[in-house]
């Protein structure tokens, strides 16, 4: 069994966050009142990928909590 050391290392982050995990899972479920797309469809500049090799057409470039 291979150790993958940077899931180690994002977990060891998340721990010593204090965040849960489900508020982590909460805060990237959140969808885009632009683009409806989720917030962890957006890159780290809120500009939208879109989902499964689909480019986001609506233009959004920017993440606005719905």
């Amino acid at each position: 069994m291979t150790v993958d050391l940077d899931a180690l290392s994002i977990s060891a982050k998340i721990t010593k966050s204090g965040i849960l995990v489900k508020e982590l899972i909460f805060f990237f479920r959140e969808k885009c009142k632009n683009c409806g797309h989720q917030r962890i469809m957006h890159n780290e500049f809120g500009k939208c990928e879109g989902v499964m090799n689909k480019p986001c057409n609506s233009g959004c470039d920017n993440f606005i909590s719905e």
